[in-house]
């Protein structure tokens, strides 16, 4: 096993500190997707790249966002799903806990986080972006597609 030297984790770091940045620009204007930020005062790896999805704003709830994206074959993942209180013991224990927290409930259904690291460059990035526009501009034609539509 060859172990790694500081240049490979320093890379890692650039690498992914660029992917933030590309995500950053890419997303930014687009209704309802929010890229978490960071606090660039603070020293970071840049590991995850994290998104909530209004869907109120955005059109399209995270669920299917992360399913339109994984039909075109992009490894996005709901973040912080379940909530640990959802997990056992805890859900044993505590089966009513989702209703002493409310927040935690909420970006349970908000969140994911979308591909990074070495193997993800900026054209990559780019066409996932453009997924995601994509996927948000034609929200209702994708509900109806994915039978997730609600009467109202």
């Amino acid at each position: 096993v060859r172990s790694r030297g500081l240049g490979d984790v320093y890379k890692r770091q650039a690498v992914n500190h660029r992917n933030y940045d590309d995500y950053r620009t890419g997303l930014q204007d687009i209704p309802g997707i929010y890229l978490i930020a960071y606090d660039d005062t603070e020293r970071r790896n840049y590991q995850y790249i994290i998104v909530e999805v209004d869907e109120a704003l955005s059109g399209i709830s995270r669920d299917d966002l992360v399913r339109v994206l994984h039909v075109e074959k992009v490894l996005v993942r709901r973040y912080f799903y379940p909530g640990c209180h959802e997990m056992e013991p805890y859900r044993s224990y505590f089966p009513h806990a989702k209703l002493l927290l409310p927040e935690t409930e909420r970006l349970t259904q908000k969140v994911m986080s979308l591909p990074t690291g070495t193997a993800v460059g900026t054209e990559e990035i780019a066409g996932v972006c453009a997924l995601i526009r994509l996927a948000v501009d034609n929200s209702q034609e994708l509900k109806l597609k994915l039978g997730t539509l609600s009467e109202k």
